[in-house]
């Protein structure tokens, strides 16, 4: 038997075909709530924003509804849910080679940016030249009209981030950010962001962003790192609370 290419599946996914199987099969039926997200955790042992991420992966799929106040529920339709799952990649059974960025899990993707986009803002503070600098502002103004118009202002957050990485001057570190706002546009984070975007989340955005562009003009790397770092363990946190405060715990 000639080896096969082995590829590593990403922990949400491996959460999500546990319990798709046992809805499958009955053990979860159809109509029924399922344990709390801290059970699942404890029983599965893995993090409770694994078991997160795979829940918006099912709940993505059709398998699941997260009813405000009451819980999570499974839905009817799960054996449909479970072939419309194949395609979008999250089952084990699917394509290994559908590991792409938009299937990459949110919360672990926010994680690595705060690791990350930290050192790109020092970088960018060190090298940015006045062409990168107008970017970044002009990317915030850009944010700013798209919020005073009640937008979710996405393409001035994108721009924001890329325009930074673009003026740190490493095109690896460029190239890494962009694969972030692929994952960004990918449907695990399109759900969860249902649940986070809201006025006052933007707005907070918008002000830990001007902390960051302050530091960058000022061409001090310490405090744009440390400006940076604050803005994404923030995010971390709104995109977790939200999503806590969905179902009933």
């Amino acid at each position: 038997m000639p080896l096969q290419t082995v590829a590593p599946h990403r922990l949400y996914r491996q959460i999500a075909e546990q319990l798709r199987q046992l809805m499958v099969s009955g053990e979860f039926a159809p109509g029924s709530r399922l344990p709390a997200e801290r059970d699942l955790a404890l029983q599965l042992g893995v993090s409770r924003p694994s078991v997160r991420e795979a829940l918006i992966a099912l709940e993505v799929e059709g398998m699941i509804e997260v009813r405000t106040g009451s819980g999570i529920y499974v839905q009817q339709t799960v054996h449909s849910s479970a072939r419309k799952g194949m395609a979008l990649g999250t089952d084990l059974g699917a394509d290994l080679d559908a590991d792409t960025p938009a299937n990459w899990g949110p919360l672990e993707v926010m994680s690595a940016r705060i690791l990350v986009e930290a050192e790109v803002a020092a970088l960018a503070a060190a090298h940015a030249q006045k062409s990168h600098i107008k970017a970044i502002q002009t990317s915030l103004k850009q944010m700013q009209r798209e919020a005073a118009r009640d937008e979710v202002p996405r393409e001035g957050d994108e721009a924001f981030h890329q325009a930074i990485a673009l003026a740190c001057g490493n095109s690896v570190l460029l190239d890494t950010v962009q694969r972030y706002w692929q994952a960004r546009h990918g449907p695990l984070f399109e759900r969860l962001g249902d649940y986070f975007e809201r006025p006052e989340s933007w707005q907070a955005a918008i002000e830990e962003h001007q902390a960051v562009v302050r530091a960058i003009e000022a061409h001090d790397p310490s405090a744009a790192r440390k400006a940076m770092q604050k803005h994404l363990k923030q995010a971390h946190k709104r995109y977790s609370a939200s999503w806590r405060r969905a179902p009933a715990r």
